[in-house]
């Protein structure tokens, strides 16, 4: 069975790579933005019809959320017009898509975790391109899996936990805001949970949130990570006021995993137990 990874030197497809080691029935075929232009609708036409893809997992992204409220079309090119070009090539050529989304399709004013039925109310431009990329696999291939996560991090590529790590060994203080609250999702969970749809050939299509159990303000996530990895620092909760960014940010972005869970029958790792894997996966690779 051969498998597509697009995004493949971001920091899920580097996971999934770190992953995949016990299988060994299935071709894993990664490609990065530089081997596979998913904007480009012929190119990803002539990569499925040179290979016979049982699935196709997106893990291409602009995901830079600031840098989107001005470079909208760039933005709008990889999270929209990719997923279609995907989208419809899955469809034509029969392949399943497994889609990477995210919770900033919601704007944080729900004072209880997010369903999946939930309406989506972007607050920023990555959340709306994001929020068009989802409608534009649902509309066009039945065959979909779009998975909803939240606060990726992992040992691979840049994220929260690796920028704490760095900073805190820079500095002697750190201001981090404690008034958005969502869960930190350890790639490597997400990752499981990935393989194990395909393994189980689940024809269960839809849309999915995934996350790790517990929630958490950034500040506590940056608490953990400097706790955890034993760096003495004066850690400061600000308000988001206090530090303003481009992008607009959802106070409240924790998911509902009920329906992950019960359908596929997955107990999920709260993001405490998750973070201590993280950084001792981290340090393995530093030392």
């Amino acid at each position: 069975m051969n498998i597509l990874i697009t995004g493949a030197s971001g920091q899920l497809g580097r996971t999934i790579k770190s992953s995949i080691a016990d299988q060994d029935d299935i071709n894993f075929i990664f490609k990065s933005s530089s081997e596979l232009d998913i904007t480009d609708f012929e190119e990803v036409h002539a990569e499925f019809s040179q290979k016979n893809y049982a699935y196709c997992i997106n893990c291409a992204a602009y995901t830079n959320v600031d840098k989107a409220e001005s470079d909208t079309e760039t933005a709008q090119m990889v999270n929209i017009t990719g997923a279609r070009n995907l989208a419809l090539n899955c469809k034509e050529h029969q392949a399943i898509l497994i889609h990477i989304s995210t919770d900033f399709v919601f704007d944080g004013y729900l004072n209880e975790p997010y369903k999946e039925e939930d309406i989506a109310r972007p607050i920023g431009f990555y959340g709306d391109t994001k929020y068009k990329g989802e409608r534009a696999i649902i509309n066009n291939i039945e065959e979909h899996f779009v998975i909803r996560t939240s606060w990726l991090y992992s040992e691979f590529g840049n994220n929260f936990m690796k920028t704490m790590i760095r900073l805190g060994t820079e500095r002697e203080e750190l201001s981090v805001v404690y008034d958005q609250v969502g869960a930190p999702t350890y790639a490597k969970d997400l990752a499981n949970v990935i393989l194990h749809i395909i393994n189980k050939q689940s024809t269960d299509y839809g849309v999915y949130h995934y996350s790790n159990e517990g929630v958490a303000s950034w500040y506590d996530f940056a608490k953990a990570i400097f706790d955890g990895h034993g760096i003495q620092i004066n850690l400061k909760p600000i308000l988001s006021s206090a530090y303003p960014t481009a992008a607009e940010r959802p106070k409240f972005s924790v998911l509902d995993k009920s329906k992950v869970k019960a359908t596929f029958g997955i107990t999920i790792p709260h993001w405490k137990d998750s973070l201590t894997v993280a950084l001792k996966a981290y340090s393995t690779i530093t030392v």
